[in-house]
């Protein structure tokens, strides 16, 4: 099966290891201008892009902007980054109307939570990101490719995926 995403990886974590995840995920991930977080509620999506930012470089508060749908951040690795919440958004018109697909295709890094409420907005080299509940304390992360997903649902094991070593 040819696999023309990034690289594909899987980390379970809890609090104390959330930096290294994160500096992990941004040393693979970088080259995709556009971060999707799909989560449930409460799974720490904003609280992993807070850590994300610090490992970047991002001196300023990290909020969540779920009522200003986009915060920008100025990180000394990576220039501006656009923090998008589409929690509140209906559907892809309203977040066209929001500025989002401008922000989108500025080229500067996006992540953005709740991707869903304008997936069809999201560029194809966008780098999706899927955070698991294991339980209160613990967390999985793991990127995926879109396209994949019915074809990995029909494989019992993938290979492909890279575990993250957090003792190295």
């Amino acid at each position: 099966m040819q696999r023309d995403y990034l690289c594909l990886m899987d980390a379970i974590f809890g609090l104390a290891q959330i930096n290294a995840v994160a500096a992990a995920l941004w040393k693979e991930g970088k080259k995709h201008p556009v971060w999707a977080f799909h989560a449930p509620m409460g799974s720490g999506k904003t609280t992993f892009i807070h850590a994300l930012c610090r490992v970047i470089g991002v001196e300023t508060a990290v909020s969540s902007p779920t009522f200003a749908i986009i915060n920008d951040y100025l990180s000394r690795d990576a220039g501006l980054i656009h923090h998008m919440d589409w929690y509140r958004l209906k559907n892809e018109e309203e977040a066209i109307q929001a500025g989002v697909e401008d922000v989108l295709n500025s080229g500067e890094t996006c992540l953005v939570e709740w991707p869903g409420q304008a997936e069809g907005l999201l560029p194809d080299n966008t780098l999706h990101i899927r955070i698991e509940i294991l339980d209160e304390q613990t967390r999985r992360i793991s990127t995926f490719n879109p396209r994949d997903q019915a074809e990995d649902a029909m494989t019992a094991e993938d290979d492909s995926a890279h575990p993250i070593n957090l003792d190295a």
